[in-house]
């Protein structure tokens, strides 16, 4: 059996090989999957070991530092905590071969199905499908309907009934395989369509935890992953890079160290509330209660501000490194990009300040989907 360290040394090998043919294959998934991370969100009842969030959100980390896309990719064996919304029949059927599943969709932009006496009849295109190349089910967003009080549903299908295309030319996260999915008169029965954030029909702790938030959570801490490489190479870089100019070295200039400093404070303290909130969130969960309308908004609040935190430590970091930095092959211009990619998602647009205000002031949130 492979190990956490063994895979995190492979990442470290094959990131460029990733990057290159912009996906990470279906053999390295395969390694994931050794080490529990496409079951840590299955359900129990069905030969899953559920992780708490925050056990799972630092194995993300810890890879996102290697390597942000493979992070990325890595991050959604979470996903099982929205298929968990599924029919508990259909789960059954969807974990027969075992507890380790690939889900990745294309959820955007929503497409029209027309509805039929089985279910559902999709055709369309949707975009940003990351890890799609070794997925063991796909999905798509269709539109809700009455029964879904007007949430979106995503269509369930298995891969041979999907036309990937490999468009995915980006600045960040080159190698998470964010591809296109497009699908060609294909019938999906109602089973195998859920409501998006819909309730689950598994009882067990993990579903319990405010989904969304959760699927917020995984992206964020990819960044912060980033962030971390960041700082690492510049305090190492640091001590020993003099400029062409024949100026001291860089972290013989006041200003570098101070800047160094102040990102290490910022990623700790941003790390610590993130942490700190998935935490208390948990505990709650476990007692059998659920979250509050408050501790929602600070998982949201919380994901929203690492992830903006971490993009910003990288860009100040690339501003403080002198001349070397502008080069595409400098490391930090590829963790620039890399960083950039979870604060641009949509789960943290600065709509979401709002929202969390409005909640935290009693108020319901202004934006659609925050919980």
């Amino acid at each position: 059996m492979v190990t956490f360290d063994e895979v995190l040394a492979e990442v470290a090998q094959r990131r460029e090989e990733f990057r290159e043919q912009r996906y990470v294959p279906k053999d390295f998934v395969a390694r994931l999957k050794e080490i529990g991370l496409y079951r840590a969100a299955t359900p129990a009842k069905f030969g899953g070991e559920p992780l708490p969030p925050a056990e799972f959100l630092d194995r993300i980390e810890r890879i996102s530092v290697v390597d942000g896309s493979t992070g990325w990719v890595a991050s959604f064996g979470s996903s099982q905590v929205y298929l968990a919304a599924l029919p508990a029949e259909t789960q059954a059927e969807l974990y027969r071969n075992g507890p380790d599943v690939v889900f990745a969709a294309g959820l955007w932009p929503v497409q029209p199905a027309t509805p039929t006496e089985r279910g559902f009849l999709i055709n369309g295109r949707w975009k940003f499908a990351s890890g799609c190349m070794a997925a063991d089910i796909l999905g798509v967003g269709i539109p809700g309907d009455e029964s879904s009080g007007g949430k979106p549903r995503a269509a369930l299908m298995p891969p041979e009934q999907v036309e990937i295309i490999q468009e995915w030319d980006v600045v960040g996260m080159r190698g998470t395989g964010s591809f296109d999915l497009a699908i060609h008169d294909v019938e999906v029965p109602r089973e195998w369509t859920f409501i998006r954030g819909g309730a689950p029909t598994i009882d067990e702790p993990l579903y319990r935890y405010p989904t969304i938030a959760y699927a917020a959570q995984v992206l964020a801490i990819v960044g912060a992953g980033v962030a971390r490489a960041a700082l690492n190479h510049a305090k190492e870089v640091g001590a020993g890079y003099a400029g062409v100019t024949g100026a001291p070295k860089l972290a013989d200039r006041p200003y570098y160290r101070a800047e160094v400093a102040s990102a290490e404070a910022a990623l700790r303290s941003a790390r610590a509330w993130f942490y700190e909130t998935s935490h208390e969130v948990w505990e709650t969960v476990v007692a059998g209660d659920p979250a509050s309308d408050e501790q929602n908004a600070c998982l949201r609040l919380s994901s929203t501000h690492l992830a903006r935190t971490s993009s910003e430590i990288v860009e100040k970091l690339v501003g403080i490194s002198g001349t070397a930095a502008i080069n595409n092959g400098h490391p930090l211009q590829r963790l620039l990009g890399d960083a950039l990619v979870p604060k641009q998602h949509a789960f943290f647009g600065p709509a979401m300040y709002d929202a969390a205000g409005a909640v935290l002031m009693g108020m319901p949130p202004t934006t659609p989907g925050f919980r």
